[in-house]
């Protein structure tokens, strides 16, 4: 069975050569994390792949919330996304959902048209749906999605781990809209990883765990070591 793999938020190359160092295997880029995190630049994303040497996921989102801000929303974060191709981008991050909860499958398609190839991650909006078994069952099959980043409740790990086992032994027998990798992200502790990792999630993200205090400090390669070492135990 391959390592566990450990994703930290980057906003910049020096944060990402910090989690590199830790021993991160692949980065999430984001701006902006007071609206919880949007679309970061292109300069932003050639000066941190030009830092690093392990695959980063560029976050595809202009605005705070799980909408797109209507057709000239979409349309500009189509635009966005296609010139991050042209630059380089092969993996992204990317998650919508309607006014009622269910997923925007019209903005998802008219993304991935245009990462036709690429991996990417539905993040977080799953956890505000209305509906997460359904909304599953909607993007089953979708091209190159391959995880899906949860805390298991809008609310965090701690309230949503008994989801989280649930969909690890989903995942685990293979159902569909399950087969896609359960990262665990959101309120994500230390003391959590023993449980995850025993009912099989192989993957985990972190933000503000990987920095001194809070969004305003740089991402520590010391503390990224320490989740490496818990995850590798």
């Amino acid at each position: 069975m391959s390592r566990p793999i450990l994703e930290v938020i980057a906003l910049d190359a020096q944060d990402a050569r910090a989690a590199e160092a830790g021993g991160a295997d692949r980065l999430e880029l984001v701006t902006d994390m007071a609206a919880d995190g949007l679309t970061p630049s292109l300069e932003t994303f050639a000066e941190i792949r030009a830092a690093v040497s392990i695959p980063l996921r560029v976050m595809l989102r202009t605005a705070a919330g799980f909408g797109t801000g209507g057709a000239p929303g979409l349309d500009a974060l189509c635009e966005r996304a296609g010139r991050l191709r042209a630059a380089g981008a092969d993996e992204f991050v990317l998650g919508f959902l309607d006014t009622v909860g269910q997923p925007d499958l019209s903005a998802v398609h008219a993304l991935t048209d245009r990462l036709a190839g690429c991996s990417w991650t539905f993040h977080r909006a799953i956890d505000r749906a209305v509906d997460r078994p359904e909304l599953r069952r909607r993007l089953a099959e979708h091209a190159g999605l391959d995880t899906y980043l949860t805390a298991g409740s809008p609310f965090g790990v701690d309230e949503g781990l008994p989801v989280l086992r649930d969909e690890a032994a989903r995942g685990a027998k293979a159902e569909p809209g399950y087969e896609p990798r359960l990262m665990a992200g959101g309120g994500l502790r230390l003391d959590h990883v023993p449980e995850l990792l025993a009912v099989g999630v192989s993957a985990f993200h972190i933000g503000g765990a990987a920095r001194e205090s809070g969004w305003s400090t740089p991402v520590r390669s010391a503390a990224v070591r320490t989740w490496r070492a818990a995850l590798d135990a």
